[in-house]
């Protein structure tokens, strides 16, 4: 993936702001969830102040990356991703990172809902006996670990597996004409329903199946979820 950048615009670029008058605009460009998020810094009197180090408060909209945006209707809503999706899919590349793979998968993906540990899809995966380090070593008996002189990029690019995974989730949820998120447990389904994918036989292996999978499926598909 691409990094991210950050760009700072005032009324006047020549000079430190008076943030009394000129309130402070933070742009960050962040392509791996599709969108511009603003940042907007107010605070008074404080006229000669390094404002890098003021706190931020922000309020923050994502959008899902998709391989297909033409899906999209007009008039549609577009999904956003939950909290504990962001954070499991920024999770996710630091895996693929430390197994120096050179792009993040479905097997990634998994290992990133675990490590943000809090959401509904890690949670069902450990009721089900599947746990963090036993995902690992079952990715890693399947696929390796890279070459020890290799460099994974700071954002490993999705594998088409990862990025059909994600198509997954954004399409059930566009479906359902719910005005949720789209959360772990939609990205988890994702990578299960794709069946020649190694996250999908790294589950298999360790004992999960269509069964237990619909019971997680049943429970997404309620009007009103809500990842907690």
């Amino acid at each position: 993936m691409a990094s991210l950048t950050l760009s700072i615009s005032t009324s006047n670029p020549t000079r430190i702001p008076n943030l009394e008058h000129d309130p402070l605009i933070l742009t960050r460009n962040a392509p791996w969830v599709g969108s511009i998020v603003k940042l907007s810094i107010h605070n008074l009197n404080m006229r000669g102040v390094d404002f890098t180090k003021l706190p931020i408060k922000a309020t923050v909209s994502f959008s899902l990356p998709t391989a297909k945006p033409e899906r999209i209707g007009s008039e549609e809503k577009v999904p956003k991703w939950s909290e504990k999706a962001i954070k499991s899919f920024a999770m996710s590349e630091l895996e693929a990172r430390k197994l120096r793979y050179p792009s993040t998968g479905t097997e990634a993906l998994i290992m990133g809902i675990f490590i943000e540990g809090t959401n509904l899809a890690s949670k069902f995966l450990r009721a089900n006996g599947i746990t963090f380090s036993k995902v690992r070593e079952e990715i890693i008996k399947l696929s390796g670990i890279g070459d020890r002189y290799f460099f994974s990029p700071e954002h490993p690019p999705l594998t088409e597996d990862a990025q059909r995974a994600l198509d997954w989730a954004f399409d059930e949820k566009l479906k359902s004409g719910d005005n949720g998120e789209i959360t772990t447990s939609h990205l988890l389904l994702g990578v299960w329903y794709q069946e020649e994918s190694p996250g999908h036989k790294v589950l298999a292996a360790l004992g999960l199946n269509s069964e237990k999978v619909k019971e997680l499926e049943s429970s997404v598909s309620e009007p009103g979820f809500v990842e907690n």
